[in-house]
């Protein structure tokens, strides 16, 4: 099988990701053979943010180190030699949502869309967006079955140790015999917002093993 080897690796170099969506980058590429980098073209990347600004997969890249380019590092790379890579740069939006912490809302801020809504809920474990079907609200909504009743009122009180530390708190309720539901949203803005998600993350962290029933293991 034979395999083909690259002559040349291509970065786009790009500016913060605070600047406005639409961004002009310069791309270089780097000849293996010649340590002299060599402007090609210039294009625009389209980023896609966030109702808070945010960049949502958004793509750069860092500059190649000398002794990267001295080691002809594009040689090592197996794949088609006119492959155009590039490297995703973590942002806040890639970042897990549980370390983040909740901003200071403004009441005449508008809620967030379905579809930033949907992105982001991908990124808590077992919540899932309902609609009111009178009022449009969004929510985030999740369920618990645990052991018995009582494993559902430490839930809960776990659950109210994260929402205190961070003044949000969702609607939380016990529904005997063993069964905990949680609703999150924000009231003053009618739907949802980057804090309702952190405060989703950070509840997905607590710790339910004890409280869950135990599965049975078949031989």
């Amino acid at each position: 099988m034979a395999l083909n080897f690259p002559s040349s690796l291509c970065f786009q170099f790009r500016t913060p990701i605070s600047t406005p969506k639409h961004q002009t980058t310069q791309e270089f590429s780097f000849n293996s053979g010649n340590s002299t980098p060599l402007r090609t073209d210039s294009r625009k990347v389209v980023s896609f943010g966030l109702a808070n600004g945010d960049m949502l997969g958004d793509f750069g890249a860092r500059d190649p180190y000398p002794a990267e380019i001295e080691s002809n590092f594009g040689e090592k790379v197996l794949t088609s030699g006119d492959t155009e890579h590039k490297i995703l740069i973590p942002n806040i939006s890639a970042l897990s949502l549980s370390t983040q912490e909740v901003t200071p809302l403004d009441p005449s801020q508008p809620p967030i869309t379905k579809q930033v809504a949907q992105q982001l809920q991908r990124k808590v474990i077992g919540w899932r967006l309902v609609e009111d079907e009178g009022t449009g609200i969004l929510r985030l909504q999740c369920l618990w079955k645990l052991k018995d009743y009582k494993s559902g009122i430490e839930l809960i009180n776990r659950i109210y140790d994260v929402a205190a530390t961070i003044e949000c708190y969702p609607d939380l309720r016990l529904e005997p015999p063993n069964q905990v539901s949680a609703q999150i949203f924000t009231p003053s803005i009618g739907g949802l917002c980057m804090n309702d998600f952190i405060l989703a993350a950070k509840i997905d962290n607590i710790k339910t093993s004890d409280l869950v029933p135990r599965r049975r293991a078949w031989a």
